[in-house]
Parts: structure tokens; C-alpha cells; sequence
């Protein structure tokens, strides 16, 4: 009795915004597979009938990924073809798919990318900033506290960074960034991407917050916060706000010296002042 040869995994980017980014092999893959496993089924039929598709759809989200994979592994070695979606963009970039990618590969089937619309990419592109070298940190922790604490483990990263942020906390995640930064670096925030109020603002991270406040309608959508890096010599910089700071000290009220300190170096002066609310804790 003859067996089917193993069936093929296919990760499909689908649209962020604008349906005709879908790509001709992404449509075709789509209409083809025996399978499509999407991260919100509601959302992903509507793309499937805006198509003119009907296909079998399975749910696959963070929730139920390890418990669904063995069932997606023996329909491919069955000779499925299976397409894996996520509500929009590339699939596994800050979406579901990665334990099951890792699974099929691990199980030697075939995992074939049909490459697509990707906000991340699609931000960068248009922001102006430098692009040679990035580093994507996806959604930040929702608590300020957390997020600091995180920003703050990046204020030396040389290379533009890049984040995914919500409607919910844009606000507050550039003021946090603000808050570590400083105000005056450099930032773009690509707002609802080739959707019908796709925004692209830039400047610095004070103006963008400035920005945010006075048009509350900039507070609405999906936004992808891109934020310049520190300069090559940051770490030079902070050694020498802190030697500088550390000799003012003697003389001068901590924040006074933090101050001053920042001007003389281009260190950040929060950075230079919470030693002394660290040390004092």
C-alpha cells in the first residue's frame, strides 16, 4: 500500500491594511490548501470571501498552538498542504506560529515562506531613519514600571529600534521612551499602514508626543514606533556624565549636578540621577 509523499507547511503574509497587497502566489496558495490555520478565523474568513475563497479554516492562536500542532503535523505527513495566517502581516513576527514552525521542521517536513506585506518592514521603508541595522523588540510590557525597565536595558542599542505598540498605550509608551531617551531623540511613528488614515510622523520623541496630545485621533489605530539609536561613542558619553556628575556632587544638589552634567556630556541626565534614588533605596 502506497503512502503520499509528506505535504508542505506554507507561512503566508497576508495584507496589514490594503487587501490588493495580497500577493498573486499568496492568493493561489491559499485557494490550493486543504488547510489554513489563522489566528482569529472570524477575521481571516473575511479576507477569504473578499477573495472569493472558501477553504477549511482551524484557529491557531497562543492560547491553543501546543495542543493543535501534533493534529497539523499528521495531516501534512499525510500530504496536506496546509497555510498558515496570522490576523495580518507575516505570520510569527509578535504573532502565533513559531512552536509549530519549529515542530514541522523538527518532524523534517517541508515550512516554505511566501513573503508579504510585514509592518515592520513596511515602517521602516518609509521613516527616514537609518535602516542598515535595526533591532525589533515587538510589543513592550503594558505596566510603565516594566517598560522603563526594559527601555532603559536599550539605552545604549547603536541601531534604530523598532517596536509594535497599541491604541491602548501609544501615548504612554513614547512619554516612557521620552523618560528614557531623552525628548530629543530622534523617532518616527508609522500609524495604520495602507489603511485610509495611514499617518507617518516624525521629528523627535517630544514632538511626537506633543503630537499625540493634540489631535486625539493619532491615538487610534495600530502603530509601529521606531526610535533612532544611540550614537557609536553612548557608552563613552555615560562614563563621562558620571565622572562629571561625581565630582559636582561634592558641590552641588544631585539634580543640579545631573543637569549639568547631561549638558556637559550628552549623557541622559534621568540616567546620571536615578544612581542617586538607586543608591538611596
Amino acid at each position: 500500500m502506497s503512502t503520499s509523499p509528506p505535504g508542505c507547511l506554507h507561512v503566508v503574509a497576508t495584507p496589514i491594511g490594503n487587501l490588493d497587497d495580497l500577493s498573486p502566489r499568496a492568493l493561489r496558495c491559499l485557494a490550493e490548501a486543504d488547510l489554513i490555520c489563522a489566528e482569529d478565523t472570524r477575521h481571516s474568513q473575511q479576507l477569504l470571501a473578499a477573495k472569493g475563497l472558501k477553504r477549511p479554516l482551524m484557529a491557531l492562536h497562543d492560547h491553543n498552538e501546543e495542543s493543535q500542532i501534533a493534529t497539523v503535523l499528521e495531516r501534512l505527513q499525510a500530504g496536506q498542504q496546509i497555510a498558515l495566517i496570522s490576523d495580518a502581516g507575516t505570520p510569527l513576527i509578535s504573532d502565533p506560529g513559531f512552536r509549530l514552525v519549529r515542530a514541522a521542521r523538527a518532524a523534517g517536513l517541508k515550512v516554505s515562506p511566501l513573503p508579504g506585506p510585514s509592518a515592520l518592514i513596511a515602517a521602516l521603508s518609509v521613516a527616514g531613519l537609518p535602516a542598515d541595522r535595526f533591532a525589533f523588540e515587538g510589543f513592550l510590557p503594558a505596566k510603565s514600571s516594566a517598560r522603563r525597565e526594559r527601555l532603559q536595558g536599550l539605552l545604549a542599542e547603536s541601531r534604530t529600534l523598532v517596536f509594535y505598540e497599541s491604541s491602548h498605550r501609544i501615548l504612554e509608551c513614547v512619554q516612557d521612551a521620552a523618560a528614557v531617551f531623552g525628548a530629543q531623540r530622534p523617532a518616527v511613528i508609522a500609524r495604520e499602514l495602507t489603511k485610509l488614515f495611514e499617518t507617518v510622523l516624525d521629528g523627535d520623541l517630544g514632538r511626537l508626543i506633543n503630537a499625540l496630545q493634540a489631535d486625539p485621533n493619532q491615538q487610534r489605530g495600530e502603530f509601529v514606533l521606531i526610535i533612532e539609536g544611540a550614537p557609536e561613542d553612548a557608552d563613552a558619553a555615560l562614563r563621562e556624565g558620571q565622572r562629571i556628575f561625581a565630582a559636582l556632587r561634592e558641590h552641588l544638589p544631585a539634580s543640579k549636578a545631573a543637569r549639568i552634567a547631561a549638558e556637559l556630556s550628552g549623557a541622559p541626565r534621568k540616567v546620571l540621577y536615578s544612581a542617586v534614588t538607586d543608591e538611596s533605596a
